[in-house]
């Protein structure tokens, strides 16, 4: 049977119910399935100002925008949008006012050293 996530551009009106993990400092993880190695999926929620640090992609990296902003070096994405990045690409993100995102990694992401 698929797992299912229903209706989730109203998913932040409920996101206190799901079982988030910390992943960076301000962010937290509601992770779909995969792990660090491999192929993922999972929800991340970002505090108002959290950061996650400059890494690169060693794969395709899908991202849903469900509520609030992030942005990167290229721009600021809103809710609704879509954001492809490429393998062999790089960005560090920040949400200034804190953002619900659906992040789907065909491959781990790899922070820098200097983050």
């Amino acid at each position: 049977m698929p797992y299912l996530l229903t209706d989730l551009w109203n998913l932040a009106e409920r996101a206190d119910t799901l079982p988030w993990q910390p992943f960076r400092p301000g962010v937290k993880m509601y992770r779909l399935y995969g792990d660090s190695h491999g192929p993922s999926a999972a929800l991340l929620r970002y505090e108002p100002g959290a950061q996650v640090p400059h890494h690169d992609h060693s794969g395709y990296e899908h991202i849903i925008v469900l509520s609030g902003s992030q942005q990167d070096q290229h721009q600021t994405y809103g809710a609704g949008t879509l954001v492809i990045n490429e393998p062999g690409t790089d960005h560090a993100i920040a949400s200034p006012e804190g953002c619900l995102v659906l992040v789907i990694w065909e491959k781990p992401v790899i922070l820098r050293q200097d983050s």
